[in-house]
């Protein structure tokens, strides 16, 4: 729970809309409740320590708000887009970010690829079992500014799937890919997260000119 710090009563409160509107809108499974703080919440928030100050982060396919609202709760100096493509799952993240006064988070209703001109040259882009990595870093990638991070929530097979996606994650323009694993609040409690970075473009007028200066 540390990771919200005086904030631990907004958590608490997103953990009892999740256990009540989340299971009757069907954006949470039924068997959930029970586990919502350690299989969904504590390890959402998790990523928030490989987020710099300040930074304007995308969340795609937020769904119920994960990891989205976990990591604007515990890191309220971030700018926060909620990236969702269904209604349903769109009213409710609005409902949850007034009741909260999550100042610094917005909602926007699409896809991730439908989005990029609104959303885009964002400093990091977030997702959390949203889809196959190769999938998954062509819809992340072009969010993401030049030198801006991917941070992927994974499953304990994440270094698997990265091995068995880096050329995709190559042909995304993402560079230096890596696994991270966070350490919870619970003892053998383990977050997985792939972490790449977008290649900085080089302008191509601008590289002749320094080879002509050269």
């Amino acid at each position: 729970m540390r990771v919200f710090g005086d904030r631990i009563g907004l958590a608490r409160q997103y953990v009892d809309a999740l256990a009540t509107d989340g299971v009757l809108r069907g954006l949470i499974g039924p068997r959930e409740p029970a586990r919502l703080w350690t299989r969904h919440v504590l390890n959402s928030a998790a990523v928030a320590v490989l987020i710099q100050p300040r930074a304007a982060v995308v969340d795609i396919g937020s769904g119920a708000g994960l990891p989205g609202i976990p990591v604007a709760i515990a890191r309220p100096d971030l700018q926060l887009t909620l990236v969702e493509p269904l209604e349903r799952r769109v009213r409710f993240l609005l409902e949850v970010v007034q009741a909260l006064g999550l100042g610094g988070c917005r909602v926007v209703r699409g896809r991730a690829e439908e989005v990029v001109g609104s959303c885009g040259g964002a400093d990091v882009v977030t997702s959390r079992a949203v889809a196959p990595l190769h999938r998954l870093v062509t819809w992340s990638a072009p969010l993401a500014r030049d030198g801006g991070v991917v941070l992927a929530m994974k499953g304990a097979s994440a270094r698997a799937e990265l091995e068995r996606d880096r050329n995709a994650v190559a042909a995304a323009g993402l560079v230096d890919p890596e696994v991270i694993e966070l350490a919870g609040d619970e003892p053998n409690e383990v977050t997985y997260v792939v972490r790449a970075r977008r290649s900085v473009r080089v302008d191509p007028a601008a590289r002749n000119a320094r080879r002509r200066r050269g």
